[in-house]
């Protein structure tokens, strides 16, 4: 029988400590919520490799490095409104939701918003509220958030979803550039986003989020 919590012990150890991931809470909460349980059942065994893990179509698990970094650089604090965006079956809300008070969780996919709902459940996940619809659109009526997380590349970033971030809010993208992407961190300060790089990854483009190509007759 696999032991999976050394599995997760091996993860923080050998792919979040060593990419400079400090903090304590975010250490606990990838310690403590079970990664293979929001994969897909046959794709258990490699559910805490260092690398993306397929869910459905060009949709992805992000690798643990990645989530973790993000989570570092947003500061998430236990006061927070956290939008997660394509959360997938749920692992990325589960995580933040030991972090902050409060996750709404969207996600287009309705089988997989289902399954997610289900695990989230049956691990008394209970500060997570799964939102079904376009994941470009976010979840207005829940806002305005703290903290927004894109669970996957960005090539086009609608002004929709930064309007519902909170003025000294922030947000953490992957900007699909290159082969790598680049994570950045934004900051809505005086109504204007600021960004900084923060480091590089890389995911698929999610649905909603290609850049819009302009026909010219």
């Amino acid at each position: 029988m696999t032991d999976y919590g050394a599995r997760r012990t091996m993860m923080v150890d050998t792919q979040i400590r060593p990419s400079d991931v400090t903090k304590f809470p975010i250490i606990d909460a990838m310690l403590s919520v079970p990664r293979e349980a929001y994969v897909p059942a046959s794709l258990r065994e490699a559910a805490y490799m260092g690398e993306n893990v397929s869910l459905r179509g060009d949709r992805v698990l992000l690798e643990p490095r990645t989530l973790a970094k993000m989570l570092d650089a947003l500061d998430v604090g236990s006061d927070d409104l956290v939008l997660d965006i394509g959360c997938g079956l749920g692992y990325s809300s589960a995580v933040i939701a030991q972090l902050a008070e409060a996750v709404i969780a969207v996600e287009e996919d309705e089988e997989m918003a289902g399954e997610a709902h289900t695990v989230l459940m049956e691990h008394g996940v209970d500060n997570v509220v799964l939102y079904p619809g376009p994941l470009a659109e976010g979840a207005a009526e829940h806002g305005p958030y703290d903290v927004i997380m894109i669970q996957g590349a960005v090539s086009h970033l609608p002004e929709a979803l930064l309007d519902q971030l909170k003025e000294g809010g922030r947000i953490a993208c992957l900007f699909a550039e290159g082969v790598l992407g680049v994570v950045r961190i934004g900051y809505k300060i005086d109504g204007r986003m600021t960004w900084r790089d923060s480091f590089n990854a890389g995911a698929p483009v999610l649905p909603g989020f290609e850049k819009s190509v302009a026909f010219t007759l």
